[in-house]
């Protein structure tokens, strides 16, 4: 009888123990699939309200579980030279804006692309820097961003037509010499845009793009202060489901094997986001022969330019200058 009572007690709690395993799996994948899909989409400014800071810690959770709302960033600044508003389509007919600063006799024509959650005036310093070395600038902003159309993003899966379309508008100028520099985000949509319409830039400028989606989530897990598995694993899927595409296939290491013009690749030493692992998968799978990794010592994953002006404007000029 006692080994009959034991056994039924062990059966009960195994049974608990397996609901609260079946509950903890579900929610778990709930955050994710609410995570995949906020981490992929951006609101209109006006339709979100300031955020409000509680040291309440059921609302912390509750804040955490359910994830951040991203809204579409407003442009802080237009140039300060004579330019040209462009708007380009895309196959889904999406409005995508850029702007387009002539000078004259230029060099060539250097392309800029922002990072996640940025838009063009977020670059417009380093235009600037272009321009004062002899170029055109043409600041794109990507889907979901600022001015252009959408709200919805793929960090990068399909965002490489912009790149085509910007690196198309600017052959029909008739130049020859096209350089693509991008941030982030868009030093990975750089690298997605050469591979996906083979495209033949003259030079690129990469400054600290991550390995791939699920490394990005696991970066931002542990900005978060998140265990980094299985939150990097659970969003890389469900933002990939939610999104219509295979989240684990977004690799810009694998990406950057059909480049094949010289390539400068910067990373800052104290990038809590983007690992040195991952930016040295990402410069060893570069297929041009002529490439550079340039570390910013005390710099973490922000602009170089603002950090550590005197060596971001030297590495650029030489790489332009060769």
């Amino acid at each position: 009888m006692n080994q009959s009572n034991r056994g039924n007690k062990r059966a009960s709690i195994l049974k608990w123990v397996l609901w609260f395993l079946l509950v903890q799996f579900i929610l778990i994948n709930i955050s994710g699939i609410l995570y995949g899909y906020k981490l992929t989409h951006f609101y209109e400014p006006a339709s979100k309200r300031a955020p409000s800071f509680t040291k309440n810690i059921f609302t912390k959770t509750w804040k955490l579980f359910r994830g951040p709302k991203f809204q579409k960033t407003t442009i802080s600044e237009v140039p300060h030279f004579p330019f040209e508003t462009i708007h380009l389509k895309t196959k889904n007919d999406l409005t995508i804006e850029a702007w387009y600063i002539p000078i004259d006799s230029s060099r060539g024509t250097v392309i800029l692309f922002h990072g996640l959650g940025g838009n063009k005036s977020f670059l417009l310093t380093q235009a600037y820097e272009f321009m004062y070395l002899g170029f055109n600038v043409m600041l794109m902003e990507l889907r979901a961003h600022g001015n252009s159309g959408g709200n919805t993003t793929t960090p990068g899966v399909r965002e490489g037509e912009e790149v085509k379309l910007a690196y198309d508008f600017i052959e029909k100028k008739g130049e020859r010499n096209i350089i693509l520099y991008g941030f982030s985000l868009g030093a990975v949509v750089i690298s997605k845009g050469v591979y996906d319409y083979d495209i033949s830039p003259s030079r690129i400028i990469l400054d600290t793009p991550f390995g791939n989606l699920k490394n990005l989530l696991e970066g931002r897990a542990r900005i978060l202060g998140f265990p980094e598995e299985p939150f990097g694993l659970l969003v890389t899927f469900w933002s990939g489901v939610e999104r219509g595409f295979n989240g684990f296939r977004h690799n810009t290491c694998e990406y950057v094997k059909k480049i094949k013009c010289p390539v400068l690749l910067q990373y800052g030493a104290l990038d809590k986001l983007v690992t040195r692992k991952e930016t040295d998968c990402i410069f060893r799978n570069i297929s041009s022969r002529e490439k550079r990794l340039v570390v910013y010592k005390d710099v973490g994953h922000e602009p170089f330019l603002n950090k550590d002006p005197d060596k971001w404007r030297t590495e650029i000029k030489d790489f332009l200058s060769k």
